[in-house]
């Protein structure tokens, strides 16, 4: 069976190579890129990010990565955020006080956990709606997180996470609960990193190319 082509998007955010060498891992060819030609005959984009918010949507809006990743979608094509990939999907992120525009495949606002400790930092199971999708055989299993925002069901602004036909996998910390992944269409993203998350990253990741 041949290896399906990954591209990653390189916009100088995100732990590219432990993403990379999770995705060889679960059957796939990977290639890095910044332009929507760099990934011809890929059968999927994945998009991820570190740090801040603002910083990773002024990285993404340097390279037009941000209008790459809406067209990508537009076009129903397969992508998967990671992290702050995934936080940047959202409509909206706001984080030190600082209210930045975020790609907008998703209507929800990325905030501030209401949790005594954070980041919100090492494993913790998900809920999982359904047993199916990239969801399938994941209910209680541990992802490894490392973040200090998120999406709630619902922004200050009573402004839902997401549309109503969106498959959304929940955690909680500290009694907050947020959305710890996303399936809807040909999107698929996820506030923890798979590629750090061992056997249950491995099966996210192995399904996620295969759907």
């Amino acid at each position: 069976m041949s290896q399906p082509l990954v591209g990653v998007l390189d916009y100088g955010s995100g732990n590219l190579h432990s993403a990379c060498r999770a995705l060889e891992a679960a059957g796939a060819k990977v290639r890095l890129g910044q332009r929507v030609s760099d990934f011809d005959g890929a059968a999927g984009l994945v998009l991820p990010g570190v740090g801040a918010f603002a910083a990773c949507m002024s990285q993404l809006e340097a390279i037009t990565g941000d209008e790459l990743v809406r067209d990508w979608v537009a076009a129903g094509r397969k992508l998967l955020g990671i992290c702050v990939g995934h936080q940047v999907l959202f409509a909206r992120g706001v984080e030190h006080g600082v209210d930045s525009a975020g790609i907008g495949i998703f209507p929800g606002t990325v905030e501030r956990l209401a949790a005594r400790r954070l980041p919100h930092m090492g494993w913790n199971t998900i809920e999982p709606p359904s047993d199916q999708g990239v969801f399938a055989g994941l209910s209680g299993r541990r992802f490894y997180f490392v973040h200090s925002y998120g999406v709630h069901a619902r922004d200050a602004a009573g402004r839902p996470a997401v549309p109503d036909d969106t498959l959304v996998a929940w955690t909680e910390h500290e009694g907050d609960r947020f959305v710890a992944a996303v399936q809807s269409g040909s999107v698929t993203s996820t506030q923890f990193h798979p590629e750090k998350s061992g056997a249950a990253g491995a099966q996210l990741l192995r399904s996620w190319l295969t759907s």
